[in-house]
C-alpha cells in the first residue's frame, strides 16, 4: 500500500502506485486540458506531483515540449540564474564486493586494476585539482569494508581539507558512499561533508536485484531507505538519482523518482538537493548492447520536465554526457556540471597517467579541461561558478530551501559566483578565459539588484584581483 509518509521503502515507493499513474499518463497523454494546466502550474514555480510528471513525459506533441522546454528555460533563470556551479569527483578506490552488472568495479571483473589511494596519493591528487581551480570535489569509492572502510574516508577528508596549495583549498566535499548506519551518517556529518549522494539506479525492484545479484547493495530496501538514515543522523544535503538504461522503461523510474522526493519532502520537510541523470555508458566487462537506451530526445525532455517538477533542486550532468549534449542540456535547466573529470583512481597526477592502468568506473565522454569548459560557459553567457558558501554559511536543507523556492537565493548566489570566477580567472585560467571572464563578470556584477550588495561585491573582486581570497555572502 502506497504511503508517502512510511519508513519502509516499498510503502513510499509502492510499485502499484507507480504503474497506476502509468496507466493514468498513459490515458491522459491527449488530455489538452490537463496538460495545459500542469504547465501552467509549472510555469507558476510551484512544481508537480508524480502524476503530473507521468502524463508530461506521455505528451510528446511538438507543441507541448516546446512549451515545456521553454518553462524548463524560465524555471531556471528564475532561481538559479545563469550560474552554473563546477565540481570534480574523486575517485579514492575502486575495491568493491558487490557484483553491480553495470559497473566495471565489480567484485569479479578480473580485468580491472584495484588501486586504493594512500594519503600521500590523495594530498597528490588534490594538489593536482587545486591547480586547475576546484573548489569543489564528490568522493568516489566502491564498497568494501576492508579497502574502503569508513574510517579511511574519515581520514580522507580531513587530509583533503587540511591541504592549501598556493591559492588552492577544497571547500566543500560531497560524498557519494554505499548505504551506511545512522552512526556512520552521524560521522559524515561531524567530518563536514556537504551533500551526501547515493543513486537508487533503479525504482523497479525486480530489476533493482537482478542488477545488484550479490554484495550489500543487493538489499533494495536498505538502498532505498538511505537517505532516511542519513537525514535522521542529521545530513539535510542530500543528492538522489537513477541509472537511465537499466530498467527498460524510463518512465517507471522518473515516477519512482518522485515518489522519493515526495516521501522526503513530505517526511523531513527536505527534497534533495541536487538529482542526477547519468546514463549508462560503457565500463570494463559490461556490454552495453544489454541494455536499453534513452535517446537524446527523451533524455533532454525528462531533464526538461524534472526541472520543471522539482525547481528549488540542482540538476547535475557529468561528464558521461558529451560536449554538445552538456551543452544542449544547459539550456533545459542543468546547473552543475563536473569538469576535467578522471573516472580513474589516481588519475588527475601526472605522474599517476603514466601508468595507465584500468582503474577506471565508466568511459567518460567530455574529455574537455576545466579551463576548456570555463572558456565555453563564459562564451556562452553563463557563470561558472566555484561557489561553496551556502554549505560554510549553514544555508543546506531547509534554509537553503525557504530561499531557492522562491528565487531568493540568487541575491548570494550572484555575488558569490561572480567573486568565485574571479579567484579562478586571477589563479588558473588561460588568457583567453580571463579575458572573456572579467568581460562577464563586469556584465553581471552591473546586474546585481541590491545597490549596497553591488558596491560591495564590487570591492570584494577588487580586493580579490589585489590578491586577497575567499569573500563570500
Amino acid at each position: 500500500m502506497y504511503n508517502s509518509r512510511s519508513m519502509k521503502a516499498t510503502e513510499f515507493i509502492s510499485h502499484d502506485e507507480i504503474l497506476s499513474t502509468l496507466e493514468y499518463a498513459k490515458q491522459n497523454s491527449s488530455n489538452r486540458e490537463l496538460i495545459d494546466s500542469i504547465l501552467e502550474k509549472a510555469a507558476n514555480y510551484e512544481g508537480l506531483d508524480y502524476r503530473e510528471v507521468a502524463v508530461l513525459l506521455r505528451a510528446q506533441d511538438s507543441e507541448t515540449v516546446a512549451k515545456i522546454h521553454a518553462t524548463a528555460a524560465k524555471i531556471k533563470e528564475h532561481i538559479y540564474g545563469n550560474r552554473i556551479v563546477m565540481f570534480a569527483p574523486l575517485y579514492l578506490s575502486n575495491y568493491c564486493v558487490n557484483e553491480c552488472r553495470y559497473c566495471g568495479y565489480h567484485n569479479s571483473n578480473c580485468e580491472m586494476t584495484r588501486k586504493k589511494l594512500t594519503q600521500e596519493e590523495i594530498e597528490k591528487e588534490v594538489i593536482a585539482l587545486q591547480d586547475m581551480g576546484h573548489k569543489r570535489l564528490a568522493l568516489e569509492l566502491g564498497e568494501d569494508p576492508v579497502n574502503s572502510s569508513l574510517e579511511y574516508l574519515l581520514e580522507s577528508i580531513k587530509t583533503i581539507y587540511s591541504i592549501k596549495h598556493d591559492n588552492g583549498e577544497i571547500r566543500r566535499v560531497n560524498v557519494n558512499i554505499a548505504a551506511t548506519s545512522v552512526e556512520d551518517y552521524r560521522k559524515l556529518k561531524e567530518a563536514g561533508i556537504g551533500t551526501y549522494i547515493l543513486f537508487q539506479e533503479t525504482y523497479n525492484r525486480d530489476t533493482y536485484e537482478y542488477m545488484h545479484p550479490k554484495g550489500p547493495k543487493h538489499n533494495y530496501a536498505y538502498h532505498t531507505e538511505a537517505m532516511d538514515r542519513a537525514m535522521e543522523a542529521g545530513l539535510d544535503d542530500v543528492g538522489i538519482g537513477v541509472l537511465l538504461g537499466l530498467h527498460d522503461d524510463y518512465h517507471y523510474d522518473a515516477v519512482g523518482m518522485m515518489l522519493h522526493v515526495k516521501h522526503l519532502e513530505d517526511t523531513f520537510g527536505v527534497g534533495p538537493h541536487t538529482m542526477s541523470f547519468p546514463r549508462i555508458r560503457a565500463a570494463s566487462e559490461v556490454e552495453l548492447s544489454q541494455y536499453s537506451g534513452i535517446t537524446d530526445e527523451k533524455f533532454y525532455n525528462l531533464v526538461a520536465i524534472f526541472r520543471l517538477a522539482v525547481p528549488y533542486t540542482g540538476i547535475i550532468i557529468s561528464t558521461r554526457e558529451t560536449m554538445e549534449s552538456r551543452a544542449d542540456l544547459l539550456k533545459l535547466g542543468v546547473s552543475q556540471l563536473s569538469g576535467g573529470s578522471c573516472t580513474g583512481v589516481g588519475g588527475y597526477d601526472e605522474m599517476a597517467k603514466l601508468e595507465k592502468v584500468n582503474t577506471s568506473q565508466f568511459d567518460v565522454e567530455d574529455h574537455r579541461t576545466l579551463d576548456e569548459i570555463t572558456l565555453d560557459l563564459a562564451k556562452n553567457g553563463y557563470i561558472p561558478s566555484f561557489c561553496t558558501a551556502c554549505y560554510r554559511e549553514g544555508r543546506t536543507g531547509d534554509r537553503f530551501m525557504a530561499l531557492a523556492k522562491v528565487g531568493q537565493i540568487g541575491n548570494v548566489c550572484q555575488p558569490n559566483a561572480l567573486m568565485t570566477l574571479q579567484e579562478y580567472l586571477m589563479d588558473y585560467a588561460s588568457p583567453e578565459t580571463k579575458e572573456i571572464g572579467e568581460k562577464v563578470i563586469r556584465e553581471q556584477a552591473a546586474k546585481i539588484p541590491n545597490p549596497e550588495m553591488k558596491e560591495k561585491t564590487e570591492q570584494w573582486l577588487e580586493r580579490i584581483r589585489n590578491g586577497e581570497r575567499d569573500f563570500r555572502v
